[in-house]
């Protein structure tokens, strides 16, 4: 048999550990926010890749010339919606 779930009062629910207590007088914006302007992706690099890739700027460089050197697939458009004559 399981036992009944135990009644927590008011003060036990609104309870928080101190590690998630935040004080959000010592908060400061976020000053990386200008620099995500239009469709950024944030991506995590590893140790070993961060310690050669130093910037963005050389991520992508980087990228890109991945990218350029595989092959391409003819691009595929969308059907567009077909009107039934009626």
């Amino acid at each position: 048999m399981s036992k009944a779930p135990r009644r927590t009062s008011k003060a036990e629910s609104n309870y928080l550990r101190a590690e998630y207590r935040l004080d959000y007088s010592k908060a400061k914006p976020n000053r990386f926010a200008g620099r995500m302007v239009g469709d950024v992706v944030a991506v995590i690099l590893e140790p070993d890749v961060a310690a050669v890739v130093k910037s963005s700027a050389k991520a992508n460089a980087m990228l890109r010339s991945v990218l350029a050197g595989r092959p391409r697939k003819p691009s595929v458009r969308p059907r567009g919606h077909r009107r039934q004559a009626g």
